[in-house]
């Protein structure tokens, strides 16, 4: 059994005031024993402008956003997902949303670019979003072997495309990780069933911390950061506001249920799916 935690927040446009606040929860949740992780989507900032975030991109493997990661993570020896910290990429004016796990001891384990760019029009709200205007996609899904067993990494959007968990779960995937800024409008219709889906369909864990409340910029987001269980159960919410969110995680029972339902092993091979 292994504890877990999902961090909510409702990030600002100043970075050190949402770095100390980061700082804060993961104080809190390694004191209520997890040991791995996940902030949300752009944690360490919620900018006024979505150009704001292209003046924080830092290079991969040093800056002070991956730096207080690394620091964290060693200070309380937990693995710690900075959920998308903005990362170079060769376009000066679209680093990518880079998801990046350290381990226990600050080191960087993996990092995932995110695929899906959110460039949507919400009728019913009539916000416009051009993530793309902004951001490099990424193009590899990544899963990583730790001591808590194997993680697909993922973030936000992402979770509307079931083929990508679909790719992380042939390769073994038994956590997901979905950090996210859901929109308060596509929360309320879409969030829970969409992550319950993810878990059942896959017989996976789910991670998936949000951001919930509202924000400088105007925006409100849907918050209700969720871990839910292979069977789809809820094991842990929170609704709206900073906090935490904790759940045990049990894989030799993920994996007795694979066995005694072993709906993975029943799936078409790709090539002979029509």
């Amino acid at each position: 059994m292994t504890m877990v935690a999902a961090l909510q927040m409702a990030s600002g446009p100043q970075v050190q005031a949402n770095l100390m606040e980061a700082a804060r929860l993961i104080k809190e949740a390694a004191g209520r024993g997890a040991k791995l992780m996940v902030l949300p989507e752009t944690f360490a900032m919620m900018g006024v402008h979505e150009t704001d975030r292209v003046t924080i991109a830092e290079p991969y493997g040093s800056g002070p956003i991956q730096s207080f990661i690394s620091q964290q993570a060693k200070k309380y020896g937990v693995w710690i997902v900075g959920g998308t910290i903005p990362i170079q990429s060769g376009n000066p004016a679209r680093p990518f949303a880079a998801s990046i796990l350290y381990d226990a001891e600050g080191k960087a384990a993996a990092r995932y670019d995110k695929i899906h760019l959110f460039d949507v029009t919400l009728s019913e709200s009539e916000e416009i979003y051009t993530e793309s205007d902004t951001t490099t996609p990424g193009h590899t899904p990544v899963i990583v072997d730790t001591p808590f067993g194997k993680l697909g990494m993922s973030v936000c959007y992402d979770l509307r495309f079931p083929e990508l968990y679909r790719r992380l779960s042939e390769k073994g995937a038994q956590i997901l990780l979905i950090p996210s800024a859901f929109t308060d409008v596509t929360g309320k219709a879409h969030w829970e069933p969409l992550l319950r889906a993810r878990a059942i369909e896959n017989l996976c864990y789910v991670i998936a911390p949000g951001q919930g409340g509202y924000h400088v910029n105007g925006r409100t987001t849907y918050g209700h950061s969720m871990i839910v269980d292979y069977w789809g159960r809820v094991r842990g919410e929170r609704d709206k506001g900073a906090g935490v969110v904790l759940a045990e995680l049990d894989l030799e029972a993920l994996e007795q249920t694979r066995k005694t339902f072993p709906v993975l092993s029943h799936r078409c091979p790709s090539e002979n799916r029509r």
